[in-house]
């Protein structure tokens, strides 16, 4: 196998779990509309479709139909003013980049969050100097699932995309990878959907917890010690 040089992540699912914040702000903005909450996991598994779903989830309403706009907008003024306020590194992950970072592997994030609300939550979270790229749609022509955004990663590192590794939770970021020549790994502790298997996705491995995740990076790729 190949050395690895790299790792990227996608964030919301993968990396962060933002979940929370966007399970105050919808039901907050349901609120508003005199609606009652939704329940957490239905919240939950949305989020990795963006704040379009979470709109059509939370009201019913598709984009170009009326109202949807003016509710999009209202939603991304609340997650900004809400934003980080729950949000944390998934559990153990914070110990698989300090042991990235000792043995000298760059690691990045590739997301289509857009940068306002990307930068904001990596400042809040202490990441923002440790990550060695950062890609988010406003910086490239295609978002994933092109492979664009990564390729971009790549060349911001310096690395070889057949020796980076690509980490998400969804099959737009597996396609992404796959397309990029990375050796991609799908995660299942993210915001997956109840009809979703991300064994169909096509990635080099599958793995359940940050636990697997750091024993693989160990036992196949034989980054950390």
């Amino acid at each position: 196998m190949s050395k690895i040089e790299a790792v990227l992540f996608d964030l919301d699912g993968t990396l962060i779990d933002t979940a929370p914040d966007f399970v105050v702000v919808i039901n907050l903005l349901r609120g508003q509309h005199s609606l009652p909450p939704l329940d957490d996991s239905s919240i939950r598994s949305q989020v990795s479709n963006g704040a379009r779903a979470l709109i059509t989830l939370a009201f019913g309403l598709t984009e170009g139909s009326p109202g949807f706009s003016s509710r999009l907008e209202e939603l991304l003024d609340l997650y900004l003013a809400n934003l980080a306020s729950a949000s944390s590194l998934f559990e153990g992950l914070d110990s698989v980049l300090s042991a990235l970072e000792e043995a000298h592997i760059p690691w990045g994030i590739v997301t289509n969050k857009p940068r306002r609300f990307t930068v904001p939550l990596l400042q809040h979270l202490g990441l923002t100097d440790r990550c060695a790229s950062i890609v988010c749609p406003d910086d490239v022509i295609q978002k994933k699932p092109h492979p664009e955004p990564i390729l971009k990663a790549c060349r911001e590192i310096n690395v070889d995309p057949r020796h980076t590794i690509y980490v998400g939770d969804h099959l737009r970021d597996i396609e992404s990878g796959n397309s990029a020549n990375n050796h991609t790994i799908a995660v299942s502790w993210g915001y997956i959907e109840e009809d979703d298997d991300p064994q169909q996705w096509k990635a080099n491995h599958v793995v359940d917890t940050t636990a697997e995740f750091r024993a693989l990076l160990i036992n196949t790729y034989q980054l950390l010690n």
